[in-house]
């Protein structure tokens, strides 16, 4: 299959979405144990460059999974690009598994804005997930799973849900966490989208069985990173005073016991192109707002 070099309008805009949503999770710090802009994280064979280089390849797969889902193209077709969209990451990233989750993640959600679309309906709150659920739920919970998955493996060992659960559900993750968290950071500080970012991360990471943390950490890892994460919560999220360093303090406890909490990102992510794809003023031929275009944070802990 060959990179896509002409996709429809709406599947580039769409895939500009997708891509920058990816970008601002990597440009958001503090995130514990994450790769940003800052530093590497809990991650010695990645940086920041390497995530956004990653991205960037990605953006046409995304754009073929909305022009394929828009032709009606069952599940096994979007695997199949996911599939070429994957070599083309690791390709850009010289073999280094970056974005295998987003690709699934955010692929689908990609592919669901296609499938609305395609029957002339605009995208509003709740469609997205709605769509996955009733349109590829039941093959992606029935499906084959990866294999030499880490995430299929801590899912089988510990019973945990897993990034196919998660879309095979309609990301509940994404309706009942991810997006009030977002909404709720704004509010808690106006004008500072990355503070916003950040209490939307800490958010995904208290409440996600993260198969990432399992993997890293065990059982153990995961209830450390869920504690560390509501404990920055209770005392006020980013609306605390010196936020920033208290942040900083739990990513190094990550880095200290190497956990990434990969999931979260990934939902962070999806969470961020959720919602700029379902706000009340988005069309069928929606354009890159100012709202949403790449500014580099260049945050340190106060």
């Amino acid at each position: 299959m060959d990179i896509v070099t002409n996709a429809s309008p709406t599947a580039c805009q769409i895939a500009a979405f997708a891509v920058n949503a990816l970008k601002l999770e990597v440009l958001t710090w503090p995130k514990p144990g994450l790769v940003s802009h800052v530093d590497s994280g809990s991650h010695h064979d990645m940086n920041a460059t390497t995530l956004l280089a990653s991205a960037q390849a990605l953006r046409p797969y995304f754009a073929e999974l909305f022009d394929a889902a828009m032709a009606d193209a069952p599940l096994h077709k979007l695997q199949s690009i996911g599939r070429f969209a994957e070599k083309s990451m690791l390709i850009a990233t010289c073999g280094v598994n970056t974005h295998r989750g987003a690709v699934f993640t955010v692929g689908l959600l990609c592919a669901a804005a296609g499938r609305i679309l395609r029957r002339g309906k605009p995208i509003v709150a709740g469609s997205l997930g709605a769509t996955v659920r009733k349109c590829w739920g039941e093959a992606i919970s029935s499906g084959p799973r990866a294999a030499q998955s880490h995430g299929v493996e801590m899912s089988q060992r510990y019973s945990a849900g897993g990034a196919r659960a998660e879309a095979a559900d309609g990301f509940p993750h994404i309706y009942q966490v991810g997006l009030p968290a977002l909404r709720a950071g704004r509010s808690m500080a106006s004008n500072d989208a990355n503070a916003a970012r950040v209490q939307t991360c800490f958010a995904l990471i208290a409440d996600l069985q993260d198969t990432n943390l399992l993997y890293r950490g065990g059982p153990s890892g995961l209830c450390f990173a869920q504690s560390s994460a509501r404990s920055f919560l209770v005392a006020g999220g980013v609306s605390q005073k010196h936020w920033r360093r208290r942040a900083a303090a739990i990513h190094s406890s990550f880095v200290a016991r190497q956990l990434s909490p990969g999931g979260s990102a990934d939902l962070l992510a999806a969470t961020l192109l959720v919602d700029v794809l379902e706000m009340p003023r988005m069309s069928c031929t929606p354009s890159i707002s100012q709202e949403f275009a790449i500014t580099a944070y260049k945050g340190s802990p106060s």
